[in-house]
Order: structure tokens, then sequence, then C-alpha cells
């Protein structure tokens, strides 16, 4: 069995998925490729283009989140997860391979999930998937959203997708030809179980309690009645960046450029400022490529705390020296895909 998932990248709506709001994501034309070699053993033996060192996993290894935890390396713990979640019945060899670097809010993580979940011969179905991955990441230690193993399934060439996380629905909208969208290295490193995302996460449950349900349900009335000024914070970016993602997706519809990335950079202040969820290096590379001719709007992207910054431009407006080297062009990608091999591979 082979699968080729894509990472994604999120135009906007950043930490709304866990809060049950909204997110205008797209699966990116980078790719984890697994291929699984089944065969009647006791063991997976899993190896991977990053490490050299092969990891064997027992087939039916139990769920068991306070030991999957222990494992290392990272990689290793998350594949022992999806194992464990799948439960595939054989064994066999499994190899991955990647065009997604790591680190960087392109989801590396998700993918990878994502293609070992389908190899093994998880459900596909999109939510279905989504709440798998989920699950395995949070026992292997980051308590992440649906969002990222969500849309590196149910991807759509050439679209975003209008995610909806408290109805669970998407439907895909169309990218205009005259965007490109962009992503620039800041150069700042992060391993997103490594940072405060956690910890946002339990101020965002702690707001929500305090509003009386998701946070991405809430309006700004409710908002202002939070006593404590930090979780007030958190919860006025979640439900000011929600009601932004239909604003940018209104605007790409009627070919309003400048409004969409006027969101982008909307999104990136309260980010930075309401959820502090930024660093110095990013926010000058966000005021830079906001200030670059052809730029139509840039912010912060992935979990935030260094990483890529995404860019919405006019075709081309990045391959200068300035940023050139650092600047990669994504394409809007189909979801993951899942094929059987021949027998003589």
């Amino acid at each position: 069995m082979r699968v080729r998932a894509p990472g994604r990248v999120n135009l906007i709506g950043e930490h709304t998925d866990y809060n049950g709001g909204l997110a205008a994501p797209m699966a990116v034309d980078r790719y984890v490729e697994v291929l699984w070699q089944p065969a009647d053993t006791a063991t997976l033996r899993v190896r991977t283009s990053i490490d050299e060192n092969p990891v064997e996993f027992a087939r039916d290894v139990a769920w068991d989140p306070a030991r999957l935890r222990e494992g290392q390396p990272a990689w290793a713990r998350l594949a022992c997860a999806v194992i464990a979640a799948v439960g595939p019945g054989v064994g066999g060899t499994v190899s991955v391979t990647s065009t997604l670097p790591v680190g960087v809010g392109l989801s590396s993580s998700a993918a990878f999930g994502v293609a070992l979940a389908l190899a093994l011969g998880a459900d596909p179905e999109p939510w279905s998937m989504a709440e798998l991955c989920r699950r395995a990441e949070s026992a292997a230690g980051t308590p992440v959203g649906l969002m990222d193993p969500l849309v590196s399934v149910a991807g759509r060439a050439g679209h975003l997708l209008r995610v909806d996380f408290a109805a669970h629905t998407y439907n895909a909208v169309r990218l205009p030809d005259a965007a490109e969208v962009v992503v620039v290295d800041s150069s700042v490193a992060r391993r997103l179980e490594a940072t405060p995302y956690a910890e946002r996460r339990a101020e965002c449950d702690e707001a929500a309690a305090a509003v009386g349900g998701p946070l991405g349900l809430a309006d700004a009335e409710a908002v202002a009645r939070i006593g404590d000024p930090t979780l007030r914070a958190r919860a006025r970016h979640v439900v000011s960046e929600c009601g932004r993602v239909d604003e940018f997706l209104a605007a790409l519809a009627g070919g309003d450029l400048a409004a969409a990335g006027r969101c982008l950079v909307e999104s990136h202040h309260s980010l930075a400022g309401d959820f502090a969820a930024s660093t110095a290096a990013v926010d000058e590379l966000v005021e830079r490529l906001s200030e670059t001719d052809g730029v139509y709007g840039a912010r912060l992207c992935g979990g935030g705390f260094g990483g890529n910054v995404v860019a919405l431009c006019r075709p081309g407006s990045l391959a200068v020296p300035e940023f050139s080297a650092r600047a990669h062009v994504l394409r809007a990608s189909a979801g993951a895909v899942r094929t059987e091999l021949d027998r003589d591979v």
C-alpha cells in the first residue's frame, strides 16, 4: 500500500479549530509518502527519511497514552500512537519519505499521521481520519486540533476549504488565478510541543467555560464580560478571527485581493497581540513582506512561535533577491491518495 498525504497551509483562521470556529486552509503540493509492505510478522518496522535509525513496533501495541509519551524520537511516538489507534492486525515494513520541511508550520506531522493511518487501513472519511490523527497526536504529547489532518485528507486542487468546526462541515472555495500563496521561512525553527501551544489551549478552555460554550460560537459581548484580562484577550482573538475568515473569503470571491490581504495583516496583529503567539523575528518579517510591492498581506502561519509566514501575493512578487532563497510558492493540492501496490513491488 502506498499513500501520499499533503501538508497544509492555513490562509486564515488560526487557533480556531479546537475552539469550534472557522478556518480557510488549503492542502499544499508538498507531501509525506508512506509505503507499507505487509507481512505475517508480529512487528511493524518503520524507517523514515529524517532518521537513519529504523524503529520496530508491535503490530498490536496497546493504546496507552502515558507509555506512548515516553517513546523517542518524536516521530516514533506519533507512529506508535497511529499504529495503536488503527490496529492493523498484521506486521511488515513501512518506509516514509517527505518533501515537507519539519517545524515551519506546514503540518508535516499531520501529513505523516494521515499517510501512515491510511496505509494501515484506517477509515478514509475525512472527519473520522481527522479525529483518529488528533487522538494519536494528543496521545504522543501534542494536543492538536482537527484542521491539519482534515485538510490533508479533504484538500481539493486549486481551492481553499472553508471549514466550520462546530458544524463539522467544509466546502471548497476557488483560489483566484491572480493570487499566489507563498510561505517565507522566518529562520525561527520550532517544535510545537516545545512551545506555549498547550498553554494557549488551556487558556481557551478556561475562557470557553467563562462564556458557557465554544469560543468559536461566542460573540464580542460575551467575551467582554470575561473577568481575567489574559483569558479575555485569548477569546477576543478567536471571535475576531472567525469573523475575518468569512471577510477574507468574501474578498477573494469579489476579486478584492487588497481587502483579503488586509484580513491577513489584521489576523497577524491579533495573533501577536491578543494571542501572544508570535516572535519579534516573525513580526519583523510580516512587516517587511507587507511593505513589498505585489504583496497584499502576510501573517504567521501554523501554531505560531516561529516557523513560516504566509503571504498572499501577485504572482512572482517574491522572486526578488531579498526573499527568493527562503520563499516557496505553494499550490492548492488535492487530498491524500491511497493506491494498492503491484505484487512485485
